[in-house]
């Protein structure tokens, strides 16, 4: 009976990795396809919508706006939850398990929910919508996630650190400096690499936020309305190995 379950998981478990992962097969196998038309089985295999993509400016344009944009994304986000996941892990003071589960909120809500939420604020203040809104909304969203990252490499390193550097006469800021943040390298730069790839692919947010600069994610919803092609199978296969990539190294680096 236990090896019956066994295979049943196995098999159980192989079936939603199919269904999981078969789509992106085939996305990726429809990129290297010779005719334009989206038919099975596929007919020859070509370069040429890869080769269509370094030619076309309005995607390049895309691209580099969404790279200002998680580059941007980053920069805030370490700039405030690094000190925010220090603080938290250190000092004890009234409210601060509530503040913890705040930080988390973002994760918790629809991007949809997040982006009205930023537009209606920067509406109130007279503020237009651009790409530094659009920073704004996903540091909102994802900061939790640079937070996160960084409390839990703090909650494993050794207080005795902190404590000799006091006690030697350095005051807690030169000791979070020389003494803490070195030790932070690992979940600083996973984190960094998880809130990038999360930016880049960001479609709800990006699209209550954004003005006339294409992010690539709007881009691609943009191309969508003349159908899927094989320049969108394209995008989409590059995009899914750059993710895949960048989540793979930064989830290695955070644990590390």
């Amino acid at each position: 009976m236990v090896a019956g379950l066994r295979t049943s998981s196995t098999l159980l478990g192989i079936a939603v990795f199919v269904f999981l992962y078969a789509p992106l097969a085939l996305l990726v196998a429809y990129s290297f396809s010779a005719s334009r038309t989206l038919t099975f089985p596929i007919r020859g295999f070509t370069f040429e919508w890869y080769a269509a993509l370094a030619n076309n400016e309005e995607l390049l344009r895309a691209v580099a706006n969404s790279l200002k944009v998680a580059a941007g994304v980053v920069f805030l986000t370490l700039l405030l939850g690094i000190p925010a996941a220090y603080a938290l892990s250190r000092f004890a003071f009234r409210g601060s398990a509530l503040v913890d589960h705040m930080l988390t909120l973002p994760l918790m809500i629809p991007g949809i929910i997040t982006g009205l939420s930023i537009l209606l604020l920067l509406k109130s203040f007279g503020f237009g919508l651009s790409l530094g809104a659009v920073a704004l909304g996903h540091s909102v969203a994802w900061l939790p996630i640079v937070v996160e990252q960084v409390a839990a490499r703090l909650r494993r390193l050794d207080r005795s650190i902190e404590e000799a550097s006091l006690d030697l006469g350095a005051g807690y800021a030169q000791t979070f400096v020389r003494a803490v943040l070195p030790n932070l390298k690992g979940a600083i730069t996973g984190s960094a690499l998880l809130v990038f790839t999360l930016s880049f692919d960001e479609v709800s947010i990006t699209f209550l936020l954004t003005a006339t600069e294409n992010t690539l994610s709007m881009q691609i919803w943009a191309m969508l309305r003349q159908g899927v092609t094989p320049e969108i199978c394209a995008i989409a296969t590059i995009t899914v190995a750059f993710s895949g990539a960048l989540i793979g190294l930064g989830v290695g680096l955070a644990r590390s």
